[in-house]
């Protein structure tokens, strides 16, 4: 199977990095932390959790496409303008 890249293209994406798959499972799961926790700390966040989900399912909670959006929205419904 051949693989072709135009000139064009590589230079608009500012070069191409060929890994192997195993190589780039690696790096991806090196990028993102992962976060055990344990007693106190994981009970704090199951409730933390539990009580978002209750919110949600009584239509407590907003939808918005930034954090400025939500923050806004948030006020607004808090201060009834």
């Amino acid at each position: 199977m051949a693989i072709i890249l135009s000139r064009t293209t590589v230079a608009k994406q500012k070069g191409i990095v060929i890994l192997p798959v195993k190589e780039y499972q690696r790096l991806l799961a090196a990028a993102v932390p992962t976060y055990r926790l344990t007693g106190r700390e994981a009970r704090a966040l199951d409730a933390l959790v539990a009580e978002g989900l209750r919110e949600h399912r009584a239509g407590k909670t907003i939808t918005a496409g930034s954090i400025t959006q939500a923050l806004s929205t948030s006020l607004r419904r808090n201060h009834g303008r």
